[in-house]
């Protein structure tokens, strides 16, 4: 049986107001916008059969998990590998200036998994960084795990075993929730994951 997970964009921080790349930067906080997303991920999941609670470690996701542990009961487990991928230079410039060439990205499917900007992670690098984080989860019932657009793409799609190579990269709104199993599926799926409403 597959147990499911919910994982959880983060809410609107001040950079995302604004397109700029995050990454590993950590001076965004929550726009009052994202406080109300991250409490509407709370009322949403409230009820459902959550076990444990993971995030990144840097300030917009714990943010959002904060209303999420409150209502659940539950601490907060950080964990780094959580993060968005690191874009090195690129961090705190326009998303949409950053070249294919350099992220790796094309027409919402990933087209270079080694493509890397000066200082940063390529995909590769950062679809090791978060499958090390899946293959670490214990065997439990349901968790939620709150962290980033690209952390949530890429955790979602190793846990189904989409190789970074296949991935999509479909634009993912800030306090989404994606249904998702916990632990790899046995085979390859094209199975969509499903937005939790």
């Amino acid at each position: 049986m597959v147990r499911n997970g919910w994982l959880v964009r983060h809410g609107e921080s001040t950079w995302n107001a604004v397109g700029l790349a995050q990454g590993y930067c950590d001076q965004a906080r929550l726009t009052r916008h994202g406080e109300h997303q991250a409490w509407e991920v709370a009322a949403r999941l409230r009820s459902r059969p959550i076990g444990a609670l993971y995030a990144s470690d840097l300030r917009r996701a714990q943010q959002t998990a904060a209303p999420l542990a409150s209502v659940l009961g539950l601490p907060v487990t950080s964990d780094a590998r959580l993060r968005e991928r690191c874009l090195g230079v690129l961090e705190g410039t326009d998303v949409a200036a950053i070249h294919p060439t350099v992220s790796g990205v094309r027409a919402c499917r990933v087209v270079d998994a080694d493509a890397r900007p000066a200082g940063g992670e390529s995909l590769r690098d950062f679809y090791r960084r978060v499958a090390e984080f899946a293959d670490d989860l214990p065997a439990l019932g349901g968790i939620a795990v709150v962290a980033h657009g690209g952390t949530v793409r890429v955790l979602n799609a190793y846990l189904r075993r989409i190789p970074v190579e296949r991935m999509s990269w479909e634009p993912l709104a800030n306090g989404c929730i994606l249904r998702s199993p916990t632990r790899r599926l046995d085979h390859a799926t094209n199975q969509s994951e499903r937005e939790i409403k």
